[in-house]
This record gives C-alpha cells, structure tokens and sequence, in this order.
C-alpha cells in the first residue's frame, strides 16, 4: 500500500510539473494502479486491443478516437459504452457526433470479459478505454507512441445523446472554435494541435466534409479535391470513406501534419490549424522527424484521459458489462 501511494504522489508531482493539472483529478489516478489489485490487467487490454488491430487497423484508429469522445462528453467515465434501454433509448453512442463513427466497442468487451475472468469486478470500463487507446497508439505508431497510462476511473451511470453535439467540436470548426472547444475541457492550444495528430489514422465519411470542402473557394489542394470528387461521387457505396490520411493510412505518425500544410486533409476543423500563424507554427514543429510530436502526443492523451474523472459515489461505479449500469 505504501509504495502504491508513494507512487500515485511521483505522478501527481510529475504531472503538475509538466503543468498538465487544471483542475483535472489526476491526484485519482496512479501509474500501476492494478499491480496488486489485478497484475495482469494492461497485459489482458494490450492482447485484446493488439488481436483486434492485427485483424483491422481502423479499429486502432476507432479505439484513439473512443477515447476522445467519451473524456469530452462527462469526463472519461466510459459512458459512451453504454448501449440503449427502454430506460434510456438514446444514450452517447446514438449521439450525431457518434452513431455512424465510432468503432471499437467489440475490442473492449474483449478485455472487458477477459478482466472480469481473472480479476472480477476490479477494473473499470474507463481504464480499460484509455488503456486501449493508448496501446492502439502504440501499436499504430509502430512504437514510436510510448507512454505510461495513469489509472484509477470510475464508470458513469449517466449517458445521454443530447450531450454529445455541445461537447464535440463539429468537423466544420474553425480555429477560434476549436480552442474555446479544447479549453472548455481544460486542454490548451497546442494540446488541441497535437492530439489533431490522431486524423493520420482512420477515415471519414463524404457527408462529414464534401459540402465545406468541395465546392467553390475551399482552400484544399485541387488536385487533392479532385481525387474527393471522385470517390464521393461514387454512386455504388452509401455514404462513403476516404482515409483522413491517404499517404501513411494505416500509421499514427506526424505525415499529418505536412498534409495540412499542403492542403490535402478532409475536414475544415484539420485545414483550421493553419489559420493563425502560431497555430501554424505548431503544425511545423509537429511535422519534423525525430519523435517529437510523438512525445507530445503521449502527454497530451494522459492529460486528456484525466478530465472529469468520477468521484466514488452513486453515480459511478466499476461496470460488470461495460455496455449496461450494474
């Protein structure tokens, strides 16, 4: 227990040095939170999450992205899991910003069942969504995205589609948006510009960005909007997708970022942050080799998957089945 807590204050301390801490409740949470209580637990959530990515890497690219969704809209508290009941027909996932995106909810319950196998109701839905963000990145990234996640969530018991579109930046967001959006959630400008990176993964709907993107005076490279053209046209596919990233697709890396510069991304919200010149000398920094953006992009996704985090109480709780309340 001792070293436990000695622990979870070496965190603490290096998080408000790093001056991450805005309130968030990171004193909660703790690197190794389960070593004595469940050992093996990020070993069970990185096979399941590693299965899943072998078998189709935009499950990674989902799984960055569910974390993302879940810590903006209450706090990281896996409430965008939860399934709809006769109770609450409409929960998170039924929200517009998600019910036609978000993927990775079977590598979850993956590691959800094989936790409560070995360590029965001891591991909470919100840790295993940040543990599984983090190895997708990982493992996305080639390796290259390492870092440590501090555990310690509790799970919600509120979920509710209304709460969704207030709380997510729209994919039409401009710059200004996009701030006043991320400081809301106590996270700054620059951690809105690293965490962006995650776009260099995953794919987008036509209907998410060929009206602002494809028509007359869109700053996107023509023959970039061409190739759009093409593919959205494509009247065979409902609706269809395009890689965010069409260079590295199945890479979490910093291409990203020279193709915002170059004018060859798909949301208006990506092509933003070369709208002032600061944020568009954070897009260049992020863009050079070495790991840098790499490094930032660690700390920026421990910061956010520290927002909101519950207080034991009546409202939150450990999920036996992270797709319904206990």
């Amino acid at each position: 227990m001792a070293a436990s807590f000695k622990l979870g204050i070496l965190v603490t301390c290096a998080l408000l040095l790093a001056g991450a801490c805005r309130g968030a409740p990171y004193t909660e949470l703790q690197v190794g939170y389960y070593q004595d209580s469940c050992p093996k637990a990020e070993a069970i959530v990185r096979a399941a999450v590693s299965d899943a990515v072998a078998e189709d890497a935009g499950i990674g690219a989902g799984l960055i992205r569910l974390l993302f969704h879940d810590c903006f809209v209450q706090g990281c508290d896996a409430s965008v899991l939860l399934d709809p009941t006769k109770k609450n027909p409409t929960p998170e996932k039924l929200g517009a910003p998600n019910v036609h995106s978000l993927r990775g909810f079977e590598a979850i319950d993956e590691a959800k069942f094989a936790l409560e196998d070995a360590c029965p109701g001891v591991v909470s839905c919100a840790d295993v969504v940040a543990f599984a963000a983090r190895d997708a990145s990982y493992l996305l990234s080639g390796y290259r995205v390492d870092f440590d996640m501090p555990a310690g969530r509790l799970d919600g018991r509120r979920s509710n589609a209304s709460d969704t579109v207030p709380s997510l930046p729209p994919p039409s967001a401009n710059f200004a948006q996009l701030v006043d959006n991320f400081a809301a959630q106590g996270l700054d400008a620059e951690d809105m510009v690293v965490l962006s990176g995650a776009h260099s993964v995953g794919h987008a709907r036509c209907s998410t960005f060929a009206a602002a993107r494809l028509g007359d005076g869109s700053d996107i490279d023509p023959s970039f909007a061409r190739r759009l053209r093409r593919r959205c046209s494509d009247t065979g596919v409902e609706d269809p997708t395009v890689s965010q990233d069409t260079v590295t697709p199945a890479e979490l890396d910093s291409q990203y970022y020279r193709n915002v510069m170059k004018g060859r991304v798909l949301l208006a919200s990506d092509a933003a942050l070369m709208e002032t010149k600061e944020a568009a000398r954070m897009v260049r920094e992020s863009a050079g080799v070495g790991g840098r953006w790499e490094k930032k992009f660690g700390a920026a996704m421990v910061k956010m998957a520290g927002i909101g985090v519950k207080q034991a109480g009546r409202n939150s709780e450990i999920r036996i089945n992270c797709r319904v309340v206990n």
